[in-house]
Formats: C-alpha cells, structure tokens, sequence
C-alpha cells in the first residue's frame, strides 16, 4: 500500500478499506508516515468525510495503537461516562459516587483539561493527597472495595489519537466529524468497559455550536459503538451557559460535595442524576430509569452518597475530612464581588468566554505547561433568565494572583448579556441518541 493512493482515494470521496485505515494509523503511529503526508489524509478526511463503517474502522484502528485496558477483574458491567467538555461540568466527580452507593460500578479514566478550568484530575488533585494515577490492581482493587475510582489515562492509551490530534491542531482539521467522534471513541473503546455513555454539549460554551451539529456527532458516536459491540447512548444537552455555578478547580469540587449532601439544586445536580440513572439502568442495576432516580435520591438524603465518596477519597490517599470541611480545600487570597451595571433580565452569557475569564486568573490552562491554581475561580450567582438590579452581585471571583483579575473581570462582564426582556428557559437535555 502507497500513502499516496489513500489520499487520492479520499480526494474522489472514496471508501478506505479497514485494511488501508489499519495501515495509515499503525504506520502514522510508528513514525513510517511523516506529518506531511498524514495531514494530507486528514484534509482530504475534512472535506470530503467519511462512511460510518470507515469512521469505526478509523477509531478501532486508533484503539489498537496502544494499550488496551482489561477490566475483567471487576465484576459487573462498567458504563463509561464521557462529556464533550464544556464549562463547569463536574458531573464526573459527583457521578461516580452516586452511581456507586446505589450498587453500580464506575471504573473510569480521564484526562487534564485545557482552557476553561482543568480537567477532571485536575479537580481531583485539588482535594489535598489524592493521588489520580494508579496501577491495574490498585485501580480494580479500589473499584471492588467502594465501588468507583477516577484515576489518569495510561501514557500509552490510544498514541495514535495524541499524535493526530497535535497534527490536526495545527493544520486546522480539527473540526471534523469523523477525526472527532474517532478521537473520541477510541479512548472510550480502548478504557475497557462494556457500555458508554455520552454526553454532547451544544452551545457558546461546547465545541459544536448547534444542536443539530451536536445530534449529527452524538449519532456518529452511538454508530460507532454499535459497530465495535459497544452499547452506546448519548444525551445532547446545552451548553449555553456554565452547567453548575462554580467554575474552577477546588470551587467544582465543594459544588459536586453540595449535591452529594443534598445541599445544591440546578441544572449541575439534574444532568448528574439523569446520567447517574441512565448508567445504573445501561448497567443492568436497575430496569427503569424512574426506579433508578429514586434510589439516587435516597443515597444522598440517607448520607451514603457523601459516604462512598469519602472512601473514594482515602483510598486513593486523599483527605476524607474535605467532605464534611470544605476550608479543607485550597482557599483562594482574595473574594471580588463583580456587579452588575445595568437593572433587566440576563438574556444569554457566553459560557466559553466566561471560561476564559477563569484561565486568565489561573484556573485553567491556555498551553499543556501551564499550572493551574486550585484555589481560584469564580462562582455565579446569577443566571440565565434571572431579574437582575444595577449593583448586584453577578460573581464571586477567588483569586490570588491580581496582575489580570481586572481584565478577567471586564471580559466575564462582556460575555453576560442583560436586557429588558425575560428570556424562556432552554431544555437542558434537547436528544437522546441511541
């Protein structure tokens, strides 16, 4: 097989052949394809697309170029739980306990994050001695003792992905369907577990900006998963606002302990008992979603949900106490009250640039060296749909460093819109694909 003629054949919106992926991904990832030639692929992938059989043949391809984790130490059936990205989703952290305390099992890998605040681990590892990375037995055996572990993805799951994924950053072929639902699901398929669960954000805040963009991405995925005897079930939902109210690291943290006691409604808490539900009904726990939603319920007004995620905590050597003290937590320098200038209604906020806003104190990251402050962030305390008065309080800001909190305060000003009008609320959840 020539590079050269894979190219072509996509150049005239032709079908690869499994054997012709299987080449281009095994010999990109073996350093026998150079860039140049790969970007060419991934051009001609961005134009002209892919067929769904060449999309799954593409991400099991991805799957096989590195490690595949083996769960099989953990009885039951694991659900994988992945979202889009978007901007104060801390379902995870909260979803893992839950769904434990009511007899499911969560044996999950996740990445750090960049923009907006950090990644699931970077969450994780602003709870003071929590250590994120695992060795299989530890991993399987903390899973078997409570029920859920969240640990970092092995440096050799899916080389391929890291290496297409730099290459598309670069030659702007990131936008693509099939290079992201590929990128995608191969880090699912290769994680191990039996089913998937997804979660696709749309909105100012998600990387599809439409619902139908995120519908036509939810389906590839759930094809995907089908063709690799993998049940699969996305939600779309939107992203046109931050999820929870806290957005930063130790601040994400204290807003999932909120809705693990019980203390905290809102959409956060509602996408995370919905997800919750869906993986303890995908995992064969409970039939019905409504029998489901019930025992989620009893586990948070009985304690145990709060429970299962202390043990989660100490058994990756975490400090437990931060569940019942959250000062616990890294603790920001400075609270700023940032307000509003005008009396109306807040009409829209754009969620990725309120992200950003966060970055410029130090909460996310803009590049992979970047460090990450824990304690800071903001927290809202108003939202879409709200009345709000000229001088109430929008946001807290938690900072430390204040070269930028100015420009970072001017920039989550400009992203919240506020005018005369009221504004209908939007469904939060707008499909399900499966």
């Amino acid at each position: 097989m020539r590079v050269p003629d894979l190219i072509r054949k996509k150049q005239h919106r032709e079908v690869l052949t499994p054997q012709e992926i299987d080449f281009f991904i095994q010999g990109y990832s073996s350093d026998r394809i150079p860039d140049y030639q790969a970007s060419a692929l991934c051009m001609a992938i961005w134009f002209n697309g892919m067929t769904t059989e060449e999309t799954a043949e593409l991400t099991m391809a991805m799957a096989r170029s590195g490690d595949q984790i083996d769960l099989s130490a953990i009885p039951g059936i694991k659900v994988d739980k992945h979202s889009s990205g978007g901007v104060a989703d801390t379902t995870t952290i909260a979803i893992a306990p839950l769904v434990a305390a009511c007899g499911g099992k969560v044996a999950k890998m996740s990445g750090r994050g960049l923009m907006h605040s950090g990644g699931t681990l970077d969450k994780l590892e602003s709870i003071p001695g929590y250590q994120v990375f695992q060795d299989m037995d530890s991993f399987a055996h903390i899973v078997n003792t409570c029920g859920a572990s969240i640990i970092g993805q092995t440096a050799n799951l899916v080389p391929a992905d890291k290496r297409l994924y730099s290459l598309r950053d670069v030659t702007s072929t990131v936008d693509s369907m099939p290079l992201i639902a590929s990128s995608i699901m191969s880090k699912k398929l290769a994680s191990g577990s039996d089913k998937i669960l997804l979660d696709v954000k749309w909105g100012t805040g998600a990387f599809m900006q439409t619902v139908d963009e995120a519908a036509e991405l939810a389906r590839i995925m759930v094809d995907i998963g089908k063709h690799a005897g993998r049940p699969t079930v996305a939600l779309v939902t939107d992203m046109n606002q931050p999820l929870g109210n806290a957005v930063g690291n130790a601040l994400e943290v204290i807003e999932a302990i909120e809705i693990l006691s019980g203390g905290a409604e809102g959409d956060l808490k509602e996408l995370i008992m919905e997800l919750s539900a869906r993986i303890l009904v995908m995992g064969e726990v409970f039939k019905r979603t409504d029998d489901a939603r019930a025992a989620l319920q009893e586990a948070i007004r009985s304690g145990r949900a709060l429970d299962v995620f202390e043990q989660i905590i100490r058994l990756h050597g975490g400090d437990p106490a931060v569940c019942r003290d959250t000062s616990r937590l890294p603790q920001a320098a400075s609270l700023v009250s940032v307000r509003a200038k005008s009396s109306g209604y807040i009409m829209s906020m754009d969620s990725d640039e309120i992200g950003m806003a966060t970055v410029m104190i130090g909460a996310g990251r803009e590049k992979k060296s970047d460090r990450i402050d824990p304690a800071v962030g903001l927290w809202l305390k108003k939202r879409i749909g709200d009345a709000v008065r000229e001088g109430d309080v929008l946001a807290e800001f938690h900072v430390n460093d204040r070269t930028h909190e100015q420009a970072a305060i001017e920039r989550f000003l400009a992203a919240v819109h506020i005018g005369s009008e009221t504004v209908e609320p939007r469904d939060l959840i707008v499909k399900v694909v499966e």
